[in-house]
């Protein structure tokens, strides 16, 4: 293994380690009571696909980060499962995790040429990678409406300032 693989293997790892953190705190509190579940989600779906992906190329670092971190990640929406009083949301989230993985798949297997397949999983692998990074900002996501708005009123009041140099009569009362 290269300097380069290893220092890239080193450093997946420690980012998917980051979730011992969060199941410390879910372990003590017996609790999920501010943590995020939908980040392990859809890391754990990240990792199982790019574990396709290096079985696929036969790429065993690819392979062994990502086994390791869908174990991992697996690990959590266990724990995460276990202690959030309300379950049916969680696994209804992991049943769609698992109908994705499932489906996608099949859809490489059975419906990709075998010549294209794996730059295919490549780009599905990478649509889910970045879903993986932006996951923690699903929190904002009711606040944008609020937010382009008060843009908007922001960018009026600059467009449409009162001008202090005009002139004006007050109207007789």
């Amino acid at each position: 293994m290269s300097v380069l693989a290893g220092v890239c293997l080193a450093a997946t790892l420690a980012m998917f380690a980051t979730g011992l953190s969060d199941l410390r705190q879910m372990l003590a509190t017996k609790s999920v009571e501010n943590i995020q579940f939908l980040p392990f989600l859809t890391t754990d779906a990240n990792n199982l696909s790019w574990l396709g992906y290096g079985c696929l190329k036969g790429d065993g670092t690819v392979i062994t980060v990502n086994a390791i971190g869908a174990a991992l990640q697996t690990l959590y929406i266990l724990v995460y499962l276990y202690y959030s009083p309300a379950k049916r949301p969680v696994l209804l989230q992991i049943l769609l995790l698992l109908a994705v993985v499932v489906t996608g798949y099949g859809y490489f297997t059975v419906l990709v040429d075998t010549g294209t397949r794996l730059a295919h999983l490549g780009l599905f692998c990478s649509v889910f990678t970045i879903s993986m990074y932006l996951s923690p900002l699903a929190d904002l996501v009711p606040n944008v409406p609020g937010i382009v708005t008060s843009l908007v009123r922001f960018w009026l009041f600059q467009r449409y300032r009162p001008e202090q140099d005009k002139p004006y009569s007050p109207l007789p009362a």
